[in-house]
């Protein structure tokens, strides 16, 4: 009998995978669906620089991440806790690292890297530990180390810039310090960079002014930028001031970029107008990025705040 009762059990989950859309409108099916476990799962919500983070920390149940319907409503505080990015946390695959981690947008998106959301996860992650120094995290982009200072701000480590056309994405013949972009017949002269994830840099007279809602949105989806891209409004100031500005690729404007922060400075410097240390203000707050050039790593510090804790139905 039991085993009768399995092979029907499974029988009906085959049949239910084949259903078409008619019939999932009957009433047995809908019942059927509507009655299916859900798991409790808690987060962290955090801010670093005013980007608003959703850590997840799944190294103990090892569920997959939801799908992209279920992170549009997450990220959506109308509907969920809201967020800028949800920073999925699991298992390492090296056993020396403390976790692994992806990234999601709001728009249900997922993305190569978040130089604040990885400050998030490193600061969730040494609260499980007596007083560390440092971590070690494997992203989607490679390997990132975290660093714990006195001062309670965090540093990560966020990999080389990559400026080579093809490794950005970007469309263009060859490496230049600068391109020309066309957008709507508008010459733009612009920086290309990778860190870890796609992004365009300009340069502006005032922040404040700068048509970030215009342009934002055409850059993101520009040709050019076949993986699409982040797009960072930059003024400097001094050789090591600048301010900036970032209309993140799957959000649209947020109040800081980490990695845009980052991709803004090597891009300075390589033009040869920035120093190797140098403070970014964003709309957020303040980080600070430095990069010793060459194959060097870049840094990036600045905080990561708890706001709330809580937990969703998936």
């Amino acid at each position: 009998m039991l085993l009768v009762w399995k092979l029907n059990v499974i029988s009906f989950v085959s049949d239910l995978c084949k259903t078409t859309e008619a019939e999932i409108k009957s009433p047995f099916v809908l019942f059927a669906t509507a009655t299916l476990p859900k798991m409790q799962v808690a987060y962290f919500k955090m801010q670093g620089t005013g980007n608003k983070i959703l850590v997840v920390d799944q190294r103990q149940l090892n569920m997959p991440p939801p799908a992209p319907s279920t992170l549009r409503k997450l990220g959506n505080e109308a509907t969920g806790p809201g967020f800028d990015q949800m920073m999925w946390v699991s298992r390492p695959e090296n056993p020396q690292h403390a976790a692994s981690y992806r990234v999601f947008n709001a728009d249900g998106s997922e993305v190569e890297q978040c130089g604040n959301g990885v400050r998030c996860v490193a600061s969730i992650l040494a609260g499980n530990q007596s007083q560390p120094n440092s971590l070690t995290l494997e992203s989607p982009a490679g390997p990132v180390s975290a660093r714990f200072n006195a001062d309670g701000l965090v540093s990560v480590s966020m990999g080389t810039p990559e400026f080579e056309p093809a490794r950005i994405p970007f469309v263009a013949d060859t490496y230049a310090p600068q391109y020309k972009l066309d957008v709507d017949g508008r010459e733009l002269d612009i920086l290309a960079v990778s860190m870890g994830n796609p992004h365009c840099v300009l340069q502006v007279a005032d922040v404040a002014s700068a048509p970030i809602a215009d342009l934002g949105p055409k850059i993101e989806h520009h040709e050019r930028f076949p993986a699409k891209a982040n797009v960072g409004f930059m003024k400097i100031r001094d050789r090591m001031n600048i301010d900036l500005r970032v209309h993140e690729r799957g959000v649209g404007e947020t109040l800081a970029c980490g990695t845009g922060a980052c991709a803004a400075v090597v891009a300075g410097q390589k033009l040869g107008l920035l120093d190797a240390e140098v403070n970014v203000q964003l709309p957020g707050g303040q980080v600070v990025v430095s990069w010793r050039g060459g194959t060097e790593p870049v840094w990036l510090t600045g905080n990561a705040e708890l706001i709330s804790e809580g937990t969703v139905d998936l």
